[in-house]
C-alpha cells in the first residue's frame, strides 16, 4: 500500500506542477502583457490628444462676432413624403 500512496502523491504533485506552469504562469504573463499594451495605447492616445489640442489652439482666432452657432439644416436636407391612410 505504501507504493500506491507514493505514486498518488507524485501524481498530485505532477498535476499541481502542470496547473502552475501550464495555466497560471502563462495567464499571469498574458495579463502583464495586456496591461503594458493598454498603457502604451493610452499614452499614444494622450499624445495624439495633446497634439490636436496644440494644433487647434494655434489655429484658433478669437473673434467675438464669429461664435460657433449650430447651423440649421436647409430644405434640401429633408425628404418630402405623403401620408398614407
Amino acid at each position: 500500500m505504501g507504493i500506491f500512496r507514493v505514486l498518488f502523491e507524485l501524481f498530485l504533485l505532477y498535476l499541481v506542477y502542470k496547473l502552475i506552469f501550464d495555466f497560471i504562469v502563462p495567464l499571469y504573463q498574458a495579463s502583464v502583457q495586456v496591461k503594458n499594451k493598454m498603457g502604451q495605447m493610452q499614452e499614444k492616445m494622450n499624445e495624439t490628444l495633446r497634439q490636436q489640442q496644440k494644433a487647434s489652439q494655434g489655429s484658433r482666432t478669437f473673434d467675438a462676432t464669429s461664435k460657433d452657432k449650430p447651423s440649421r439644416p436647409g430644405k434640401e436636407d429633408y425628404i418630402e413624403f405623403e401620408e398614407l391612410k
